[in-house]
């Protein structure tokens, strides 16, 4: 079976390149730049995903728009992983981190999460 993350990874750095963007050879000092990019494209996502949802509670003429919405998230990953790469993660880490944070959210609800601590992700390696 083939590995669905890491495709995506490649599928989205080729898209990014032909764009003309490169997330494996981009400078340190253009890194700040394009993380604001693509936290601020899926930041528009997200609002475009909260539009296909009927929000308005004064409105009536609304409807949940599920299609869409599955569409918005689909763009958002786009984003999310294009940011992924600009950080320098590729597909196994960001699976790696993500088996660790979700152990320390299933320990914070085990422990009653009753104190923030931000130091129990520090250890979550990258």
């Amino acid at each position: 079976m083939t590995d669905m993350l890491r495709e995506i990874f490649k599928m989205q750095g080729e898209l990014n390149r032909r764009i003309g963007v490169d997330t494996e050879a981009m400078p340190e000092e253009q890194q700040p730049e394009w993380v604001l990019n693509y936290t601020r494209a899926m930041s528009q996502e997200l609002a475009e995903l909260t539009d296909s949802v009927p929000w308005k509670w004064w409105a009536k003429y609304q409807k949940f728009d599920k299609q869409n919405a599955r569409v918005e998230v689909v763009d958002m990953f786009h984003f999310l992983v294009s940011l992924a790469q600009v950080l320098g993660m590729s597909a196994e880490d960001v699976h790696r981190a993500y088996l660790e944070k979700n152990k320390v959210n299933f320990q914070r609800q085990d422990s009653g999460y009753s104190v923030k601590d931000e130091n129990d992700s520090r250890h979550i390696g990258v």
